[in-house]
């Protein structure tokens, strides 16, 4: 089943915070006279219609919170073509005939024409110069940058629901090179079962103990032996165990975890009063919903298990329509599913049997751990939960998160690897010359690499722009990133899916999950900052077998990740030198320069474009605000998990961990701040070795020690501190009272008598004040002794 046929209404964009407004101010609003929010737009849907789903009704053509989707660049470009071609066939044929006829006879004729197309060109020229002059103060003027000078990071955390681009694991982990402590062993050892996987091995499906529907769906798809990781996977699924599953890209995850999930669905409780979700599988971009969405339908071909798709970008009443239905397994990005959990009534997962989380090392990233944290919080404690990925790593301080009960690991790969028939090859960007990359991706893609190409690229801007060169130079490509709306990019990948055009400009949105078929080259026009992006960047090919060859752009500054890239890679003798010669490089980097004009134009009027079409929306907007009244200010208020500030302080976060994967010198001089050329100041420079040593061993005690430290040096430094001068002596302490003696006559002075330093009794005789005239020592009646 084609990505077409489940794709019903298309929103032109995601709902967010803000689109919507409470029934209390907008009766305000009326009250006032109808003041409208310019905040709030609309998008008419399309004609699609799949039965599955459901049908809409007058509410599904009132979306909300429309996105102005691109202008179509082919248009723009078609026109610059054929004007270029209507030109130079003028100046041809102006040619010919100077040549052929006689300049006396034909003189008026040729006075004419010359006159004509040198005033046409003369036009062409200062339109062309008036076009260019509009740009110096624009911030497009170099608008074939290299990707140093673009904004790092502009591709994370795009929309509640997904995109984003991967911030992993940290660079130190992801080498392996670090030894495990002993205190990490005994954690995992508590953390995790026992037991690794199933002790005998499956060569085959028959030997699972699988029903005939799955059987018989398996036979139609052409699947006969199962891979490594599904021979391990799915015995221990259909136990109802927990999972964290590794391996490489293109092994079959997908199919690991949806085949036991199908197998226990089908011995479920049916009924309508049974009727209930049970297994939910989230996954971080749209995309790779889609995918699994559609592999997921064709597993569950011949049995009675429903599905359903729950992203952004498409219908929300739809899908609210759908989740009535109580489907069987919903396949969601996680904002997406957290908008239904809060405002669709009745939606709950309550009853939810299996959770299973693809890709599941960028779902743990700080990027979604908020919104995963809401889902966990929606599904019950028994739940099976299962985990994949093809850079999953075993940490428990990440697993924790996800409240998993004694998972069985089953990691089939080395860790962080590439796949045995893949072939990669670097090509050497020289310090200095850093504005020729441009000019050898041109190359590369002109001379070797003609078809069934993806290329991937760190920013959108930049992605924009390669699309419009690729374009300019009569090459048919697309380009895919988060800039585009769904129905457009839904339309790219089809398109480049179906062979229809050569190249595909991506930026990671593309970079996981995506299984395309025909993909023979991945191009990397960037070296991504962690290894783990790269892993899944050139896992688009070489998958499930086939063999695949990746092309990397590596400059000064990639030496870290180059030797990393090597070191994990399946084989010695598949990673070679690419090497482009320097007279091709400087002929197409002549041919770009020249093109810089082209290029400017062709984004200016794409601009004015999509000015024009934004009044139209505007305008289209009143008419559906005043059509749709009633029914606009009848919808209850809708809540929202995060704010607009929660929504840019996580994608401020994110867009932080992806630019601490990159050097500075990738970042430029304003991302870096001050001058490449200067060295970055170590933490420990300038200090003496005793200094270093002091200061790493405070780094590694914890934080409770080193308080405990701390407050140890404060109190001896304070005890080592000499007395101020002219302060009072510290005070005696004060001596007890003492009980009065029975007998003392009123109007006597009170004994007052000493302690002994032992015992503490008082002496007899001792202390006793004498009166005037008595001695020193004398009895109690104050005789004098005889004989003085």
């Amino acid at each position: 089943m084609a990505l077409k046929d489940f794709i019903m209404t298309i929103d032109s964009d995601e709902e967010g915070p803000g689109t919507s407004s409470p029934k209390a101010p907008e009766k305000k609003a009326r009250a006032e006279g109808m003041q409208l929010d310019p905040s709030f737009t609309f998008g008419i849907s399309g004609d699609l219609y799949d039965p599955a789903v459901g049908t809409g009704d007058v509410e599904d053509h009132v979306q909300q919170g429309s996105k102005l989707p691109r202008v179509s660049v082919d248009d723009i470009i078609a026109k610059r073509l054929v004007r270029k071609v209507s030109n130079k066939r003028k100046r041809e044929e102006m040619e010919r005939k100077e040549d052929a006829s006689d300049s006396e006879s034909n003189a008026f004729d040729s006075t004419g024409e010359d006159e004509s197309e040198d005033n046409s060109s003369e036009d062409d020229n200062e339109m062309d110069d008036g076009d260019l002059h509009n740009f110096e103060g624009m911030e497009e003027q170099d608008v074939l940058a290299t990707s140093d000078e673009e904004e790092a990071g502009s591709e994370v955390n795009e929309g509640a629901e997904d995109e984003g681009t991967s911030s992993d694991t940290s660079s130190s982990s992801e080498n392996g090179s670090e030894a495990e402590t002993t205190a990490e062993k005994v954690r995992k050892a508590a953390f995790f079962a026992s037991e690794s996987g199933p002790t005998e091995p499956h060569s085959s499906f028959l030997s699972m103990n699988l029903s005939r529907p799955v059987w018989k769906a398996l036979t139609t798809l052409g699947f006969h032996s199962p891979t490594p990781i599904q021979a391990a996977t799915i015995p221990v699924g259909l136990l109802g165990k927990d999972v964290v599953g590794n391996a490489v890209t293109g092994s079959g995850k997908t199919a690991a975890f949806m085949i036991p999930m199908i197998e226990r669905l089908l011995y479920r409780d049916r009924g309508k009063k049974a009727a209930a979700t049970r297994c939910v599988i989230l996954v971080p971009t749209r995309e790779l919903a889609a995918q699994c969405y559609d592999v997921g339908k064709k597993l569950a071909m011949h049995t009675d298990i429903q599905y359903c798709l729950i992203v952004g970008g498409l219908s929300l009443k739809a899908q609210e329509t759908a989740l009535r239905t109580r489907p069987d397994v919903l396949v969601a990005t996680p904002g997406r599913l957290i908008d239904h959990l809060r405002n669709s009534p009745s939606f709950t997962l309550d009853a939810l049997d299996i959770l299973v989380l693809d890709e599941a090392d960028r779902m743990l990233s700080d990027g979604f751990a908020d919104e995963l944290g809401e889902i966990i919080k929606s599904c019950p404690v028994s739940r099976q939960t299962m985990l994949f990925s093809a850079t999953m790593t075993d940490s428990v301080d990440e697993l924790i998160k996800i409240s998993l009960n004694k998972p069985v690991r089953l990691f089939v790969d080395p860790k962080r690897s590439t796949a045995r028939g893949l072939v990669q090859e670097f090509v050497r960007v020289r310090a200095g010359r850093e504005s020729d990359r441009s000019a050898l991706l041109v190359a590369l893609c002109q001379r070797t690499f003609k078809s069934g190409v993806i290329i991937f690229l760190r920013s959108k801007k930049l992605a924009h722009q390669m699309r419009i060169v690729f374009g300019l130079l009569g090459t048919s490509c697309e380009e895919l990133h988060g800039d585009l709306s769904q129905e457009q990019r839904l339309q790219a990948l089809q398109r480049f899916r179906d062979g229809k055009v050569d190249f595909l400009m991506a930026t990671d949105l593309a970079s996981r999950g995506l299984d395309i078929k025909g993909i023979e080259t991945v191009i990397n026009y960037d070296m991504p900052g962690q290894l783990a992006q790269y892993l899944h960047r050139v896992g688009r090919t070489a998958r499930a077998g086939k063999k695949g060859r990746s092309v990397t752009l590596v400059g000064e500054a990639d030496r870290k990740m180059l030797k990393a890239a090597i070191k994990h890679a399946s084989g010695e003798d598949q990673v070679r030198h690419r090497t482009i010669p320097p007279e091709v490089v400087a002929k197409w980097a002549k041919k770009l320069e020249a093109l810089k004009g082209e290029v400017a134009i062709v984004m200016q009027e794409e601009r004015v474009e999509k000015q024009i079409r934004q009044a139209e929306m505007e305008l289209t907007k009143g008419q559906n605000m005043i059509k749709h009244e009633s029914q606009i200010f009848s919808r209850p208020a809708r809540t929202w998990f995060q704010s607009s500030k929660d929504k840019l302080k996580a994608e401020i976060l994110s867009k932080k961990q992806y630019e601490q994967g990159f050097p500075d010198e990738k970042l430029g001089k304003d991302k870096a701040g001050g001058d490449e050329t200067r060295p970055k100041r170590d933490k420990l420079a300038g200090l003496t070795r005793r200094a270093k040593r002091r200061k790493l061993a405070l780094e590694d005690e914890s934080v409770s020690d080193r308080k405990g430290v701390d407050a140890a040096i404060r109190s001896a430094k304070k005890a080592t501190r000499p007395t101020k001068i002219g302060l009072p002596e510290p005070a005696m302490p004060k001596k007890p009272k003492l009980k009065v003696r029975k007998g003392a006559k009123a109007g006597k002075k009170k004994d007052v008598g000493t302690f002994e330093e032992e015992s503490g009794r008082r002496t007899k005789g001792e202390g006793v004040r004498a009166k005037k005239g008595d001695a020193i020592g004398g009895t109690k009646k104050g005789g004098r002794r005889k004989g003085t």
